[in-house]
């Protein structure tokens, strides 16, 4: 039996973006013992879902491990990456595939996002407000799980409001957020982008954000997730699940081997 792990990512058109894709799957490579390891895109890059799993077969693949690089379980997770598997499955019936979790609601996250916030070298006033800001979708469960990040960074931010808004596909958008915040009068806002690699959102984002013509408020634009070690520890028991789950024993996880669930 040879074990394979495909890592999908979402894709963009931005040439920053995936490579900050790559070299964050470089580096999880690294601490993942498994001979077969390959990066592929569900869109907008190359290689494709089809063109990564063959890559492995190619290389002797009989099991592969498809692992999410996806923040929460939208279409994509959904039905996307499980609609690709069923078509290899069809076209390669001699190998076996298991499927991973997104990184979905974790403590682990919401910590990044306070270090986010905190990097930014400004002193946290109470009277300061939060806008989280996601990618958006139209599925209900990933609206329901953003709440709950929202709830959770609440708990350790001792700030005057937490906000929600989006970049694309549902409400409040963007505009709407920032709108807010500009009439509450606050002094201080931070925007909170929940976007895990940069690329055309985020972009539009920090021109969005430098358009904002306010002599009485500060609005200051925290950095994207990216790559951070908690991140990266969540990310590689995701890995282990997904070879788990195909009943083909432990991954062995080279250097340090933290506990994430």
């Amino acid at each position: 039996m040879m074990k394979a792990v495909l890592y999908v990512a979402h894709g963009s058109r931005m040439k920053e973006a995936v490579q900050e894709t790559s070299v964050f799957v470089k580096k999880m490579m690294k601490r993942v013992d498994v001979p077969i390891q390959t990066l592929c895109f569900i869109e907008l890059a190359k290689p494709t879902i089809q063109e990564g799993i063959a890559q492995c077969i190619e290389e002797g693949a009989t099991h592969i491990a498809v692992v999410p690089i996806l923040l929460l379980k939208a279409g994509h997770a959904k039905r996307d990456i499980p609609q690709e598997i069923a078509k290899a499955k069809e076209t390669f019936p001699h190998v076996s595939f298991s499927y991973g979790r997104p990184f979905g609601v974790h403590e682990s996250m919401i910590d990044v996002l306070v270090e986010r916030i905190k990097e930014q070298q400004t002193r946290i006033l109470p009277e300061s407000r939060v806008l989280l800001v996601g990618r958006g979708s139209s599925d209900p469960s990933v609206l329901a799980d953003f709440y709950k990040i929202k709830e959770r960074l609440s708990k350790k931010l001792n700030v005057a409001s937490i906000n929600v808004c989006y970049l694309a596909a549902a409400e409040p958008h963007l505009h709407e957020g920032l709108h807010q915040e500009i009439k509450s009068d606050a002094k201080q806002i931070f925007i909170v982008p929940y976007l895990l690699f940069t690329g055309l959102l985020m972009k539009s984002l920090e021109e969005k954000i430098k358009s904002i013509e306010s002599r009485n408020q500060t609005f200051i634009l925290c950095k994207h997730m990216g790559y951070h070690e908690k991140i990266a520890g969540l990310f590689l028991n995701r890995v282990q699940e997904a070879l788990n789950e195909g009943n083909k024993g432990m991954l062995q996880l080279k250097g340090r081997n933290r506990s994430y669930s």
